[in-house]
């Protein structure tokens, strides 16, 4: 009996030190991801207020560079007092979509919003997903406490992108002539077409038809975009059309 339960103490004693190795594993996971994001807001609106014209859109930025500022600061407090590492710069399609506003010609009002668009449905996913089942006290507070400006900025960012034509879902100025015709009926599959989309617009197109985790999106021969996306647990394949048409599990 004794040697059982020192055999059990033993157990129990190795898994309550696994355990926080685990939540901190978790854990960092979120802040580097939270931090990365919270970076490339700043900078990205920093970069955009001198290479944007609409007065919305400025005004956006700088709305972006106060409020993830702060949560910046924030999380970095949080993450210090957890004994938790902020990096120390973007990841690398961070730094590429950065490099793309500051090598970009003015006005880049189109491109930054698209940016803007597709980085808040990232963060909001992730800062649902932590909020939700996160572990660590401290960071699924700031997770529930950021999560409803996070929802109102992306509010804001989809009534800007109706006003300067770059919503996918709507006629496209002529800077962006892909085409999503009211007449048209949903495709049963892709329709070949000389499609203008960027492939942030793409990203977002697919996003607004409820998909999330979309990723590797190429364009094909045929102006189609197609890429890896997930919807109701299940993972599939799925493209967007030049008419602005989502068809999933097509080739």
């Amino acid at each position: 009996m004794k040697t059982s339960y020192l055999a059990c103490l033993a157990t129990a004693t190795a898994i309550a030190f696994a355990m926080p190795a685990f939540t901190a594993e978790k854990a960092q996971d979120f802040v580097t991801k939270a931090a990365v994001g919270g970076m490339f807001e700043v900078d990205s609106s920093k970069v955009a207020q001198d290479k944007v014209s609409a007065q919305n859109v400025k005004d956006f930025a700088q709305k972006m560079i106060d409020d993830h500022g702060a949560a910046n600061a924030k999380l970095e407090s949080i993450a210090g007092e957890q004994k938790l590492q902020i990096p120390a710069g973007l990841d690398a399609p961070h730094r590429t979509d950065l490099q793309k506003l500051q090598d970009g010609n003015a006005p880049l009002d189109q491109s930054y919003v698209e940016m803007q668009r597709s980085a808040h449905a990232d963060a909001i996913s992730l800062f649902e997903e932590y909020a939700k089942d996160g572990d660590n006290a401290p960071l699924k507070a700031f997770a529930q406490e950021t999560l409803p400006t996070l929802k109102m900025h992306k509010e804001m960012i989809e009534k800007i992108a109706t006003t300067i034509g770059t919503d996918p879902s709507s006629a496209t100025s002529s800077t962006t002539p892909a085409v999503k015709t009211t007449d048209t009926p949903s495709a049963a599959a892709p329709i070949p077409g000389a499609n203008s989309f960027t492939e942030d617009q793409a990203k977002s197109r697919i996003q607004d038809a409820g998909y999330s985790n979309v990723s590797k999106l190429t364009k094909d021969d045929h102006g189609i975009w197609r890429g890896q996306a997930s919807k109701d647990g299940k993972n599939t394949t799925v493209a967007l059309d030049f008419q602005g048409n989502v068809i999933a599990g097509s080739n």
